[in-house]
């Protein structure tokens, strides 16, 4: 494929879609962020970490934190590398959570693929988590260190 290919100009537009498809309410989506970004972090997650992660402004993301702390989803912890910092950390019932929301998104994507081949849904879910491990590495490359 030409990197001038017409195709790739879709992609942003493609994605906007997929993510206003999601099968939750804006709440839910918000919530299945925030768990997804917390439970991902390569290391411990801070209020100002998960804002830059999500690409949002820290109050933004610190109401969310609230909504989820909250909903006994997420709890305050003190920083194992310096206890004056305050992190993340998922609670039991935010892993239960998190599970539901990736079982009801697997069960949208059989839904959605239904027509398509077992190859195509292979294919596709394996660069589709490629995509987004690659573009978590790159989005941590050009954050600063403040996680």
């Amino acid at each position: 494929m030409s990197s001038e290919d017409p195709l790739l100009d879709q992609i942003g537009p493609a994605l906007s879609r997929l993510r206003r498809r999601t099968p939750a309410s804006g709440r839910d989506m918000s919530r299945n962020l925030v768990l997804n970004v917390v439970a991902d972090a390569p290391g411990e997650m801070t209020v100002g970490g998960l804002a830059a992660e999500m690409g949002v402004a820290q109050p933004v993301a610190s109401r969310t934190v609230a909504a989820c702390i909250a909903d006994g989803l997420l709890r305050r912890a003190a920083s194992q590398a310096d206890g004056r910092r305050t992190v993340l950390e998922l609670t039991e019932r935010g892993e239960a959570e998190r599970a539901r929301f990736a079982a009801d998104q697997r069960t949208a994507f059989e839904d959605i693929t239904a027509a398509w081949s077992p190859e195509e849904r292979t294919q596709f879910a394996r660069l589709l988590v490629r995509y987004t491990t690659d573009a978590a590495a790159w989005s941590r490359r050009r954050a600063p260190d403040d996680r």
